[in-house]
């Protein structure tokens, strides 16, 4: 996994310094060329990428290839602005591998039938009904009319639901407002789609609720896709998808790497395989420990656990 981290890495400091004027000269300005990278610790030479930084910039100035090479287009709305991601064909089939593992390891399998609560028009929420289709599960898109979530609930027993906290929560109300109870329905899965955080706040109250296994997924807009960390099994800690990002674990309001083991830290995340958009160094602003022991799960990829994980 280190050689194959190594080879990637190399490869994408040169994409995004050959062809992104914003990495161009982002590292001009630090003084450095991905040639400079020798070994994966060379990777703190680079500067990071705040989180701020990407709302103030055009998405324009860090694409890494004319527009006729974008496959799909993606604008969100956040709380601190608008954040425009675009994706190449390449992208979109990464996304789509490592959403598939993400559902494989919450027990998605092809007799699953799993519905999809959201705007479609947001690519991370494409990402999984393209990884769902291609496991063969059922897809039930409920999108965003609560009229139709109660609606499709009572024709479709769905045994796995895909959303936000916050949209699970309006779903669980507007039974309530009903006469129903979300947990008399055969849920047995519930899929969290995290755009704040790791950490979900609502999980223990929405398993109370739903009387369903809660896993969990992180998708900040910023990434841009819902599968970078997830939860399998095991539910212990978050396996980082290591082939396709490379993590470091740095001390909060500083540029120092954490190499201690068991230490707290800001997660920061470098895309390995990125073609339109790559983030180097990316600051998440979220306080992990990297877990450097085999979950029981037997997945191999490396994990990082929160202050308060839930089990």
């Amino acid at each position: 996994m280190r050689e194959l981290q190594l080879q990637r890495l190399k490869k994408q400091l040169r994409w995004a310094e050959e062809k992104s004027f914003f990495y161009q000269e982002q590292f001009k300005k630090k003084g450095v060329s991905h040639e400079e990278l020798q070994s994966l610790a060379d990777i703190a030479k680079f500067p990071f990428l705040e989180r701020n930084t990407l709302y103030q910039i055009e998405a324009l100035d860090i694409l890494t290839i004319p527009i006729s090479g974008i496959l799909r287009f993606n604008v969100m709305q956040q709380e601190i602005g608008e954040i425009t991601k675009l994706y190449t064909n390449g992208d979109v089939a990464h996304n789509v591998e490592m959403m598939t593992r993400c559902l494989v390891a919450a027990g998605i399998t092809n007799a699953s039938v799993v519905a999809l609560q959201g705007d479609l028009s947001d690519s991370r929420l494409l990402d999984v009904q393209y990884a769902l289709e291609m496991i063969g599960a059922a897809v039930v898109p409920m999108g965003t009319d609560y009229r139709q979530w109660l609606r499709l609930m009572e024709l479709v027993g769905m045994d796995t639901l895909v959303s936000t906290p916050q949209l699970i929560m309006q779903l669980i109300i507007q039974l309530q407002a009903t006469g129903k109870n979300i947990a008399d329905y055969p849920l047995s899965r519930v899929i969290c789609r995290n755009v704040q955080g790791v950490q979900n706040p609502m999980q223990r109250h929405i398993q109370e609720r739903t009387k369903a296994r809660v896993f969990n997924l992180y998708e900040p807009a910023e990434i841009g896709m819902a599968a970078a960390i997830f939860q399998c099994e095991a539910h212990n800690g978050y396996h980082i998808q290591e082939d396709y990002f490379y993590p470091e674990i740095v001390t909060f309001n500083s540029d120092q790497v954490v190499t201690e083991p068991h230490q707290m830290g800001e997660l920061v995340l470098t895309s390995l395989m990125a073609e339109a958009m790559p983030l180097i160094r990316y600051r998440t602003g979220q306080a992990v420990m990297l877990e450097e022991d085999t979950c029981s799960c037997g997945r191999t990829l490396r994990r990082v656990t929160t202050p308060f994980s839930f089990m």
